[in-house]
Protein backbone atom coordinates (compact mmCIF):
# COMPACT_ATOMS: atom_id res chain seq x y z
CA UNK A 1 0.00 0.00 0.00
CA UNK A 2 1.62 3.53 -0.73
CA UNK A 3 0.22 5.75 1.67
CA UNK A 4 0.53 10.01 1.26
CA UNK A 5 -1.30 12.94 2.64
CA UNK A 6 -2.29 16.28 1.92
CA UNK A 7 -4.07 19.79 2.54
CA UNK A 8 -6.97 20.60 0.64
CA UNK A 9 -8.39 24.21 1.56
CA UNK A 10 -11.61 24.68 2.13
CA UNK A 11 -13.59 28.07 0.55
CA UNK A 12 -13.62 29.77 4.44
CA UNK A 13 -9.44 29.02 4.48
CA UNK A 14 -9.84 26.18 6.76
CA UNK A 15 -6.96 23.48 5.86
CA UNK A 16 -8.16 20.29 5.55
CA UNK A 17 -5.78 17.20 6.59
CA UNK A 18 -6.15 14.06 3.62
CA UNK A 19 -4.72 10.65 4.10
CA UNK A 20 -4.34 9.05 0.72
CA UNK A 21 -4.30 5.80 0.26
CA UNK A 22 -3.50 4.00 -2.85
CA UNK A 23 -3.16 0.25 -4.07
CA UNK A 24 0.75 -0.47 -5.10
CA UNK A 25 1.79 1.12 -8.67
CA UNK A 26 1.63 -2.22 -10.67
CA UNK A 27 -1.88 -2.71 -9.28
CA UNK A 28 -5.05 -1.50 -11.46
CA UNK A 29 -7.40 0.75 -9.53
CA UNK A 30 -10.95 -0.13 -10.10
CA UNK A 31 -12.93 1.95 -7.61
CA UNK A 32 -12.53 4.59 -4.77
CA UNK A 33 -13.85 4.27 -1.25
CA UNK A 34 -13.94 7.48 0.55
CA UNK A 35 -13.73 7.30 4.52
CA UNK A 36 -15.85 9.70 7.13
CA UNK A 37 -14.79 9.22 10.30
CA UNK A 38 -16.81 9.44 13.76
CA UNK A 39 -16.99 12.28 16.05
CA UNK A 40 -13.89 12.15 18.72
CA UNK A 41 -11.85 10.54 16.41
CA UNK A 42 -9.24 10.48 13.62
CA UNK A 43 -9.10 9.16 10.06
CA UNK A 44 -5.66 7.63 10.73
CA UNK A 45 -7.54 5.22 12.86
CA UNK A 46 -8.42 3.68 9.73
CA UNK A 47 -5.67 3.12 8.15
CA UNK A 48 -5.79 -1.37 8.78
CA UNK A 49 -9.09 -1.16 7.22
CA UNK A 50 -7.70 0.84 4.05
CA UNK A 51 -4.89 -1.79 3.60
CA UNK A 52 -7.58 -4.44 2.94
CA UNK A 53 -9.24 -1.92 0.32
CA UNK A 54 -6.22 -0.86 -1.22
CA UNK A 55 -5.16 -4.86 -1.52
CA UNK A 56 -8.94 -5.29 -3.32
CA UNK A 57 -7.83 -2.79 -5.67
CA UNK A 58 -9.15 0.75 -4.41
CA UNK A 59 -7.79 3.54 -3.89
CA UNK A 60 -8.35 4.88 -0.29
CA UNK A 61 -8.95 9.21 1.07
CA UNK A 62 -10.02 10.17 4.10
CA UNK A 63 -9.46 13.65 5.78
CA UNK A 64 -9.79 14.38 9.59
CA UNK A 65 -12.86 16.74 9.97
CA UNK A 66 -12.85 20.50 11.45
CA UNK A 67 -12.16 20.28 14.97
CA UNK A 68 -10.77 16.54 14.43
CA UNK A 69 -7.06 15.41 14.47
CA UNK A 70 -4.32 16.84 11.71
CA UNK A 71 -7.39 19.36 11.38
CA UNK A 72 -7.13 20.73 14.27
CA UNK A 73 -3.53 20.61 14.65
CA UNK A 74 -3.53 20.95 18.52
CA UNK A 75 -5.15 18.77 21.59
CA UNK A 76 -6.51 22.42 22.75
CA UNK A 77 -8.43 22.83 19.06
CA UNK A 78 -10.17 19.26 19.06
CA UNK A 79 -14.02 19.24 19.16
CA UNK A 80 -15.39 22.20 17.98
CA UNK A 81 -15.73 22.47 14.44
CA UNK A 82 -17.05 26.27 14.10
CA UNK A 83 -19.91 27.61 12.49
CA UNK A 84 -22.52 25.64 10.85
CA UNK A 85 -20.00 23.37 11.31
CA UNK A 86 -22.03 20.41 10.23
CA UNK A 87 -22.87 22.02 6.79
CA UNK A 88 -18.76 22.76 6.29
CA UNK A 89 -17.92 19.39 7.47
CA UNK A 90 -20.31 18.55 4.08
CA UNK A 91 -19.02 20.66 2.18
CA UNK A 92 -15.68 19.09 3.21
CA UNK A 93 -16.39 15.76 2.21
CA UNK A 94 -17.74 16.81 -1.26
CA UNK A 95 -14.54 18.59 -2.55
CA UNK A 96 -12.30 15.83 -1.31
CA UNK A 97 -14.69 13.84 -3.42
CA UNK A 98 -13.87 15.83 -6.16
CA UNK A 99 -10.49 15.50 -5.78
CA UNK A 100 -10.73 11.67 -5.63
CA UNK A 101 -11.91 11.74 -8.72
CA UNK A 102 -10.17 13.98 -10.75
CA UNK A 103 -7.10 11.86 -9.72
CA UNK A 104 -8.75 8.21 -10.86
CA UNK A 105 -11.13 9.56 -14.03
CA UNK A 106 -13.96 7.61 -14.69
CA UNK A 107 -14.15 5.31 -11.36
CA UNK A 108 -16.83 5.18 -9.18
CA UNK A 109 -16.60 6.94 -5.58
CA UNK A 110 -18.39 5.10 -2.46
CA UNK A 111 -18.46 6.95 1.00
CA UNK A 112 -18.43 4.76 3.87
CA UNK A 113 -19.45 6.59 6.54
CA UNK A 114 -18.81 6.14 10.70
CA UNK A 115 -21.23 7.29 13.53
CA UNK A 116 -21.23 11.26 13.40
CA UNK A 117 -20.11 10.93 10.18
CA UNK A 118 -23.04 8.23 9.07
CA UNK A 119 -25.60 11.17 10.14
CA UNK A 120 -23.64 13.62 7.90
CA UNK A 121 -23.87 11.16 5.01
CA UNK A 122 -27.63 11.00 5.62
CA UNK A 123 -28.11 14.25 5.25
CA UNK A 124 -25.86 13.87 1.68
CA UNK A 125 -28.41 11.87 0.28
CA UNK A 126 -30.73 13.97 0.19
CA UNK A 127 -28.46 16.17 -0.85
CA UNK A 128 -25.94 16.69 -3.89
CA UNK A 129 -23.61 13.52 -2.55
CA UNK A 130 -26.42 11.77 -4.76
CA UNK A 131 -24.74 13.17 -8.27
CA UNK A 132 -21.48 12.19 -6.60
CA UNK A 133 -21.25 9.29 -4.97
CA UNK A 134 -22.03 5.60 -6.30
CA UNK A 135 -23.47 4.35 -3.21
CA UNK A 136 -23.45 4.69 0.83
CA UNK A 137 -22.32 2.66 3.68
CA UNK A 138 -23.26 3.50 7.06
CA UNK A 139 -21.26 1.93 9.83
CA UNK A 140 -22.54 2.53 13.71
CA UNK A 141 -25.34 4.47 12.49
CA UNK A 142 -28.93 4.81 13.44
CA UNK A 143 -32.43 6.22 12.23
CA UNK A 144 -35.05 8.59 14.20
CA UNK A 145 -35.40 9.28 18.01
CA UNK A 146 -36.56 11.28 20.63
CA UNK A 147 -35.59 14.23 22.46
CA UNK A 148 -33.91 16.07 20.31
CA UNK A 149 -35.57 18.97 20.02
CA UNK A 150 -35.09 19.25 24.02
CA UNK A 151 -31.16 18.45 23.23
CA UNK A 152 -30.97 21.15 20.94
CA UNK A 153 -32.41 23.48 23.42
CA UNK A 154 -30.75 22.69 26.32
CA UNK A 155 -27.33 22.96 23.86
CA UNK A 156 -28.63 26.04 22.66
CA UNK A 157 -29.49 27.67 26.41
CA UNK A 158 -25.49 26.78 27.49
CA UNK A 159 -24.16 27.99 24.51
CA UNK A 160 -25.74 31.66 25.27
CA UNK A 161 -24.97 31.44 29.55
CA UNK A 162 -21.06 29.67 28.64
CA UNK A 163 -20.42 30.50 24.54
CA UNK A 164 -19.77 28.95 22.08
CA UNK A 165 -16.48 27.47 23.13
CA UNK A 166 -17.39 26.07 26.29
CA UNK A 167 -16.70 22.51 26.52
CA UNK A 168 -19.76 21.14 27.74
CA UNK A 169 -19.54 17.79 30.11
CA UNK A 170 -23.34 18.22 30.51
CA UNK A 171 -24.13 17.64 27.16
CA UNK A 172 -21.11 15.21 26.68
CA UNK A 173 -22.63 13.71 29.82
CA UNK A 174 -26.15 13.69 27.54
CA UNK A 175 -25.17 12.02 24.92
CA UNK A 176 -22.77 9.35 25.94
CA UNK A 177 -23.53 8.65 29.55
CA UNK A 178 -25.93 5.92 29.09
CA UNK A 179 -23.63 3.62 26.56
CA UNK A 180 -21.56 1.76 29.08
CA UNK A 181 -24.91 0.80 31.12
CA UNK A 182 -25.28 -2.87 28.67
CA UNK A 183 -21.60 -4.09 29.33
CA UNK A 184 -20.60 -5.38 32.10
CA UNK A 185 -17.77 -5.70 33.38
CA UNK A 186 -16.96 -2.10 32.59
CA UNK A 187 -13.25 -1.71 32.77
CA UNK A 188 -13.28 2.39 31.20
CA UNK A 189 -15.67 4.90 29.94
CA UNK A 190 -15.23 3.57 26.13
CA UNK A 191 -15.93 -0.16 26.22
CA UNK A 192 -18.76 0.76 24.29
CA UNK A 193 -16.64 0.89 21.58
CA UNK A 194 -15.60 -1.95 21.13
CA UNK A 195 -15.04 -5.52 23.04
CA UNK A 196 -11.66 -5.65 21.92
CA UNK A 197 -9.52 -4.64 25.04
CA UNK A 198 -6.50 -3.26 23.41
CA UNK A 199 -8.71 -1.11 20.45
CA UNK A 200 -10.16 0.76 23.32
CA UNK A 201 -6.90 1.07 25.00
CA UNK A 202 -5.50 2.41 21.72
CA UNK A 203 -8.27 5.01 21.59
CA UNK A 204 -8.12 6.45 25.33
CA UNK A 205 -4.22 6.72 24.63
CA UNK A 206 -4.79 8.54 21.46
CA UNK A 207 -4.29 12.41 22.92
CA UNK A 208 -6.77 13.03 19.68
CA UNK A 209 -9.63 10.76 20.26
CA UNK A 210 -12.50 11.30 23.17
CA UNK A 211 -12.04 15.22 23.50
CA UNK A 212 -15.18 16.69 25.07
CA UNK A 213 -16.92 19.09 22.24
CA UNK A 214 -17.98 22.28 22.54
CA UNK A 215 -22.05 23.43 23.52
CA UNK A 216 -21.65 24.97 19.58
CA UNK A 217 -20.71 21.18 18.73
CA UNK A 218 -23.89 19.86 20.05
CA UNK A 219 -26.09 22.21 19.31
CA UNK A 220 -25.49 21.82 15.73
CA UNK A 221 -25.14 17.91 15.46
CA UNK A 222 -28.71 17.98 17.30
CA UNK A 223 -29.79 19.96 14.55
CA UNK A 224 -28.49 17.68 11.80
CA UNK A 225 -30.13 14.71 13.85
CA UNK A 226 -33.54 16.47 14.01
CA UNK A 227 -33.00 17.36 10.28
CA UNK A 228 -31.99 13.89 9.00
CA UNK A 229 -35.34 12.59 10.18
CA UNK A 230 -37.28 15.10 8.86
CA UNK A 231 -40.48 14.37 6.53
CA UNK A 232 -39.60 17.09 3.96
CA UNK A 233 -35.77 15.61 4.04
CA UNK A 234 -36.87 12.22 3.55
CA UNK A 235 -38.67 13.15 0.73
CA UNK A 236 -35.50 14.29 -1.46
CA UNK A 237 -33.66 11.07 -1.01
CA UNK A 238 -31.84 9.62 -4.22
CA UNK A 239 -33.35 6.33 -4.44
CA UNK A 240 -31.34 5.13 -7.30
CA UNK A 241 -28.10 4.79 -4.90
CA UNK A 242 -27.28 1.54 -3.29
CA UNK A 243 -27.20 1.65 0.92
CA UNK A 244 -25.45 -0.53 3.58
CA UNK A 245 -25.80 -0.48 6.95
CA UNK A 246 -23.64 -2.32 9.21
CA UNK A 247 -23.57 -2.15 13.22
CA UNK A 248 -23.22 -4.26 16.11
CA UNK A 249 -25.97 -6.05 17.48
CA UNK A 250 -24.90 -4.32 20.83
CA UNK A 251 -24.41 -1.13 19.84
CA UNK A 252 -26.14 1.96 22.01
CA UNK A 253 -25.69 4.46 19.40
CA UNK A 254 -28.14 2.17 17.16
CA UNK A 255 -30.15 1.25 19.86
CA UNK A 256 -28.64 -2.27 19.89
CA UNK A 257 -29.79 -2.67 16.25
CA UNK A 258 -33.56 -1.67 16.74
CA UNK A 259 -32.50 2.12 15.09
CA UNK A 260 -30.15 0.27 12.08
CA UNK A 261 -33.39 -2.11 11.49
CA UNK A 262 -35.64 1.54 11.59
CA UNK A 263 -33.66 3.00 9.27
CA UNK A 264 -33.72 0.27 7.22
CA UNK A 265 -37.40 0.19 7.01
CA UNK A 266 -37.59 3.46 6.54
CA UNK A 267 -35.21 3.99 3.32
CA UNK A 268 -37.34 0.96 1.83
CA UNK A 269 -40.83 2.96 2.49
CA UNK A 270 -39.37 5.65 1.03
CA UNK A 271 -38.42 4.14 -2.02
CA UNK A 272 -34.82 2.99 -1.98
CA UNK A 273 -34.33 -0.34 -4.42
CA UNK A 274 -30.98 -1.42 -3.44
CA UNK A 275 -31.17 -1.30 0.46
CA UNK A 276 -29.07 -3.72 2.22
CA UNK A 277 -27.97 -4.17 6.50
CA UNK A 278 -25.79 -6.47 8.46
CA UNK A 279 -25.76 -6.87 12.40
CA UNK A 280 -23.07 -8.93 14.03
CA UNK A 281 -24.57 -10.33 17.08
CA UNK A 282 -21.93 -9.40 19.37
CA UNK A 283 -20.64 -6.16 18.63
CA UNK A 284 -20.66 -2.64 19.84
CA UNK A 285 -19.72 0.17 17.87
CA UNK A 286 -16.50 0.20 15.97
CA UNK A 287 -17.08 -2.69 13.87
CA UNK A 288 -14.42 -2.03 12.23
CA UNK A 289 -12.07 -1.90 15.29
CA UNK A 290 -14.34 -4.99 16.37
CA UNK A 291 -12.67 -9.04 17.80
CA UNK A 292 -14.28 -9.90 14.09
CA UNK A 293 -12.97 -7.37 12.04
CA UNK A 294 -11.94 -9.46 9.27
CA UNK A 295 -15.25 -10.88 8.60
CA UNK A 296 -17.03 -6.83 8.18
CA UNK A 297 -14.12 -5.92 6.27
CA UNK A 298 -14.88 -8.98 4.14
CA UNK A 299 -18.43 -8.16 4.31
CA UNK A 300 -18.07 -4.44 3.33
CA UNK A 301 -15.59 -5.73 0.52
CA UNK A 302 -18.52 -8.21 -0.94
CA UNK A 303 -21.02 -5.55 -1.31
CA UNK A 304 -18.75 -3.18 -2.99
CA UNK A 305 -17.74 -5.41 -5.24
CA UNK A 306 -21.35 -7.00 -5.84
CA UNK A 307 -21.73 -3.25 -6.78
CA UNK A 308 -19.24 -1.93 -9.05
CA UNK A 309 -19.80 -0.91 -13.02
CA UNK A 310 -18.96 -4.14 -15.60
CA UNK A 311 -16.15 -1.55 -16.20
CA UNK A 312 -14.47 -1.48 -12.99
CA UNK A 313 -15.51 -5.22 -12.68
CA UNK A 314 -13.12 -5.79 -15.87
CA UNK A 315 -10.27 -4.38 -13.58
CA UNK A 316 -10.91 -6.13 -10.84
CA UNK A 317 -10.37 -9.59 -13.35
CA UNK A 318 -6.63 -8.53 -13.52
CA UNK A 319 -5.90 -7.72 -9.96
Amino acid sequence: MQENSFTMTDPLGVNIHVYEWLPEPEAPVRGIVQIAHGMCETAARYTRFALALTGAGYAVYANDHRGHGKTAGKVNLLGDTGENGFYWMRRDLLQLAGIASSRHEGLPIFLLAHSMSSFLAQKLMCEHGNEIYAGFILSGTNGPRNMLRAGETLAGMQFRLQGALHRSVMLNGLVFGSYNRSFSPVRTAFDWLSSDTQEVDRYIADPFCGAICTTRFFRDFFRLLREIQARETLLTLCKTKPVYLFAGAKDPVGMQGQGVLRLASIYKEQGLGDVEYRLYPEGRHEMLNEVNHNEVTADVLDWLVRHLPAESLLQSNAI
